[in-house]
């Protein structure tokens, strides 16, 4: 059995995406644009046709590299983009009001160098506007043709419910991968109840069930994970070793870890699309390689007991970032 094309806002879309961050920020030293436009032309010759980017990725950078190297191709994939996440200066807020959301929607269309955006994400909750309110703003900006269709990252299922009453939701993105389990709690179910599209950023465990050989004392400063409890102290020798195991499977399996992983999400529904980002060609190719390959149900079992929310150590997110976050998440141990 083989893993078929997904959908997703009415597209059918390879179930392997692009999430474009890394070409902007956040893992390591972003690549020049010109290794950044050379690795989205890449893409959609491989087979890439769901792209995903957001206003923070670089402070703009993000859209404006897409908008001006994909704008002679962009019939040939579906474009994603977010918004809610506003940089003032030094400072970062979350502000998705009505206003703020047309505005942000407007300069997005200007660097993506497009007359619409495929599927517009609020990319946090706003917990000072009713979230009735933004999708309002969100749906009208779909009558007018701007966007095709509404997406929400790291929201409860409380919070879909409430947006999906409002108007449809297409799209609920949030981490996810053997590492991260919390939209096993509640959200993964409601998206299959109410027909939205799982869409799982990090599938590939923020890179540690790609290699297990990472070094984190190797990382730039400001790489993102230096930050995350997982990549810390002790937890990241526990989860390294974990990591390690993971592969040992994947190699028993002749798929790679990172295919490994992208076929566990994958699994999980056929509501659920992966969106594994990179800087590498080679890993832009291995990613969409076996985009088909079902993993076997007995080798799925074996991942869940290897990696689960009881084995892996540390916490997805720093104390800083949690109350940021709306998803539902496990009680402290």
């Amino acid at each position: 059995m083989s893993i078929t094309r997904r959908t997703i806002a009415g597209r059918q879309v390879n179930p392997v995406g692009l999430g474009c961050m890394s070409l902007s920020w956040a893992y390591g030293t972003p690549p020049s644009d010109e290794d950044g436009a050379r690795l989205l032309d890449r893409a959609l010759d491989l087979g890439y046709d769901h792209l995903d980017t957001a206003r923070i990725y670089g402070t703009g950078h993000n859209e404006t590299l897409i908008g001006q190297t994909l704008k002679g191709r962009r019939n040939q994939f579906f474009l994603a983009s977010k918004t809610g996440i506003i940089v003032d200066g030094q400072k970062r807020r979350i502000d998705c009001k009505p206003e703020t959301i047309r505005a942000a929607l407007e300069e997005s269309l200007r660097l993506l160098q497009t007359d619409h955006i495929d599927l517009y994400y609020l990319h946090r909750r706003d917990f000072a506007v009713p979230i009735e309110d933004s999708v309002g703003a969100l749906a009208d900006l779909v009558k007018e043709g701007k966007i095709g269709a509404i997406g929400l990252s790291e929201m409860s299922a409380e919070t879909v419910r409430r947006a999906h009453a409002t108007h449809p939701v297409a799209a609920l993105q949030t981490e996810y991968s053997p590492m991260t389990r919390n939209p096993e709690i509640a959200v993964l179910e409601v998206c299959r109840e109410l027909g939205i599209t799982f869409v799982a950023f990090s599938p590939v465990g923020r890179g540690l069930l790609a290699d297990p050989a990472l070094d984190v004392a190797s990382l730039p400063e400001k790489d993102i994970r230096l930050a995350m409890p997982r990549f810390q102290d002790g937890n990241f020798a526990h989860n390294r070793d974990l990591a390690a195991r993971f592969g040992a499977i994947a190699a028993r399996e002749g798929v790679t870890p990172a295919q490994l992983a992208l076929a566990w999400v994958l699994s999980r529904g056929e509501h659920v699309v992966a969106i594994p980002g990179t800087m590498r060609p080679d890993h832009l190719a291995e990613n969409i390689a076996r985009w088909d390959w079902a993993i076997p149900a007995s080798t799925a079992s074996e991942v869940d007991a290897l990696i689960n929310q009881q084995t892996v150590a540390g916490h997805r997110y720093g104390a800083a970032m949690r109350p940021t976050i709306d998803t539902e998440d496990f009680a402290e141990a």
